[in-house]
């Protein structure tokens, strides 16, 4: 393994964009929930002639899908990633439409068959609603409460109050306040480790929100103290939970 400092520089020089992950390998894994996410979502894209896909990152889940209905969009509201789903996606007859968070969708009412995303930011349920048509389904796999809490509060200390949020009871609740029937809810907690510290530092550059205030000086006694204990062949574990989310309009 290389040095403390080396792993460090290593790891804030990586690339970071776009929904990859394939930087971790050998350094880190996480299990995946058993449903497999990509392959349903392929077989519902096969079946509708409209689509939308939220907070698409990079488009490296969608761009998995072997084939898209005749109108699909994506949108994403970070720029860096939105370059890379149109690199990915564009040539493929996809819509990229970069948005602003917490603005309406730029799409007309009932315009979907299908609105799809993995890992949305904060679904908004309402605009989710409005662009369905009749008839039409939401599709999602969403970040669960707590997920990879473990590693957050190594660095920030017990959370008790963000702990308790993205609870799927909670977001059934608000999807079917906003008009739509949730039809299928599935939950899952995955495991994950981590080998050596230079993934914990790329992984808390690409989820900038786990530790909003992260940095590699500020939080080198934390970061110290992760690599003494991989040095000992002792990997840090935490658990991701997911859940799969379907509803229809």
């Amino acid at each position: 393994m290389n040095s403390f400092d080396d792993l460090l520089a290593e790891a804030s020089a990586a690339d970071v964009t776009g929904w990859g992950f394939d930087w971790l390998a050998g350094r880190a894994s996480e299990q995946r929930p058993p449903w497999g996410y990509a392959q349903l979502l392929a077989q519902r894209l096969d079946g509708v002639r409209a689509a939308l896909d939220l907070d698409t990152g990079g488009g490296e889940v969608l761009g998995e899908a072997p084939r898209f209905p005749p109108l699909m969009c994506v949108t994403e509201a970070w720029p860096p990633n939105a370059r890379k789903a149109q690199e990915r996606l564009g040539p493929r007859g996809v819509e990229v439409i970069e948005v602003t968070p917490g603005t309406a969708l730029p799409f007309a009412d009932a315009s979907f068959e299908l609105v799809t995303s993995r890992h949305p930011v904060n679904p908004d349920w309402h605009e989710i609603h409005r662009v369905l048509r009749p008839g039409g389904h939401y599709f999602a796999q969403h970040v669960g409460p707590a997920s990879a809490f473990e590693l957050i509060e190594h660095f920030l200390g017990p959370l008790p109050r963000e702990r308790q949020m993205r609870e799927p009871q909670d977001e059934v609740a608000a999807a079917q306040a906003a008009g739509l029937t949730v039809t299928d809810l599935r939950t899952a907690r995955c495991r994950m480790l981590f080998h050596d510290v230079g993934a914990v530092v790329w992984i808390l550059r690409k989820c900038l929100w786990w530790v909003p205030d992260f940095s590699v000086h500020k939080y080198r006694a934390e970061l110290l103290a992760l690599d003494s204990q991989m040095r000992q062949g002792e990997p840090f574990v935490a658990h991701s939970t997911r859940h799969l989310i379907e509803a229809r309009r």
